[in-house]
């Protein structure tokens, strides 16, 4: 692909790892299992990008998070707060809203 697609198909996909999150972490879960369901589900992202947005929701207070001590490597595990539940649920709505405004452009006769 060539430089010009890539920064907007990086600029579609941008809001679109952070509703999946939101949505995914409903479910208690650690970073690199979060990367790894991400890609599984189709939003493929790196850590220098994840772990960044994973702070910044908290920060938000989007997500709590608390570490798990109990294995041999301590992991922090993130979870969608009520707060990230109602954004999450916001989002899809008008992900869909845009979606069939995007879908009647692409069948409207002109």
């Amino acid at each position: 692909m060539n430089e010009t697609l890539d920064t907007h198909l990086q600029e579609l996909r941008r809001g679109t790892v952070v509703l999946a999150c939101l949505q995914l972490l409903r479910t208690a879960g650690y970073g690199y299992g979060l990367l790894e369901e991400l890609e599984r589900r189709g939003f493929a992202t790196d850590a220098n990008t994840l772990y960044p947005l994973l702070r910044r929701l908290e920060k938000q207070e989007y997500l709590t998070s608390e570490w798990n001590t109990d294995e041999a490597r301590p992991r922090k595990f993130y979870r969608t707060s009520e707060a990230g539940m109602r954004l999450a649920d916001t989002l899809t709505d008008e992900w869909r809203a845009l979606t069939a405004a995007i879908a009647s452009l692409t069948t409207e006769e002109n």
